[in-house]
This record gives C-alpha cells, sequence and structure tokens, in this order.
C-alpha cells in the first residue's frame, strides 16, 4: 500500500495570488487561488452529490486572507470573499497541481456553457496558470 505524498513547503504568495506547495515525492506546484476557490472541497461548491456542484463565477481576483492548519492533514483557506468551509488535504492538494490544465480546461468550459465567458478574467485562447504555453492566440475579441 502506498502513503500519501505530504507537503515539505507550503507558501503562499499574496502578489502572484499563488499557493505554493512541494510535496516528499518530488512534485511541485503553483496553484492559483483562483483554481483553489472555485475547485473547494466544501459543501457549498460541490453540493451533497454527484451534479448537485455549484459553479463559481467571478472568483479570479480571490485572495486567501488566511491559512489554517488541520491536524497533520490539510489546510483551511480563509479566502477573501469569506468562503472558508473548505479543507484541502494533502492528497485534494496533489490530486490539484497535478491535474491543474485537466481543471482549468474543464472550469472554462462549464463558464462558456453557462454565459460567463471571460469571468475568470482570461480571454479565449489565453495560456491558463499551469499549463504549457501553445501556439496561436485569442480570437482577438477584447474583453
Amino acid at each position: 500500500m502506498s502513503t500519501s505524498p505530504s507537503p515539505t513547503a507550503l507558501t503562499v504568495h499574496q502578489k502572484s495570488r499563488t499557493l505554493e506547495i512541494a510535496f516528499d515525492d518530488g512534485a511541485s506546484f503553483s496553484l492559483p487561488f483562483e483554481l483553489l476557490r472555485v475547485y473547494s472541497p466544501s459543501a457549498e461548491v460541490r453540493g451533497h452529490g454527484p451534479g448537485q456542484e455549484v459553479l463559481q463565477v467571478g472568483k479570479r481576483e480571490v485572495g486567501i486572507s488566511a491559512m489554517e492548519p488541520v491536524g497533520n492533514y490539510a489546510v483551511q483557506p480563509i479566502f477573501t470573499d469569506g468562503h472558508d468551509s473548505g479543507l484541502y488535504t494533502w492528497d485534494y492538494l496533489h490530486m490539484l497541481g497535478s491535474q491543474q490544465e485537466t481543471l482549468w480546461r474543464d472550469y472554462m468550459a462549464r463558464l462558456n456553457a453557462a454565459g460567463f465567458e471571460g469571468d475568470s478574467g482570461r480571454a479565449p485562447g489565453t495560456v491558463l496558470p499551469g499549463a504549457p504555453a501553445k501556439a496561436g492566440g485569442g480570437c482577438g475579441h477584447k474583453h
């Protein structure tokens, strides 16, 4: 049975709005606050079962005002929009980091489908945080 990765460093960067986290398995990630907020593991965001997720909009400028430790297994960020009920386990943070590009793509698709294109502050075609740069550009549309 494999053990879960444990963090070796965790730094909140207010200016760049990112949480930098390194793990004992050698992985390290820079997680934007927006990603953390829209993928909060709280019932308020995830609902109480499949299909009950609540799309989070307008979170591109969200900050983290505090980060509280929860035992030896998680942290609880307090976001500047008042959200404070998500417990981010080390496994969950590792998953967010390792699947960041897919999660961003899914979030953007859900925003667009709901009519909130560009709500995250990113123009279509913009390279998302943590995603590899791609050739080509956006649609040229000004937001």
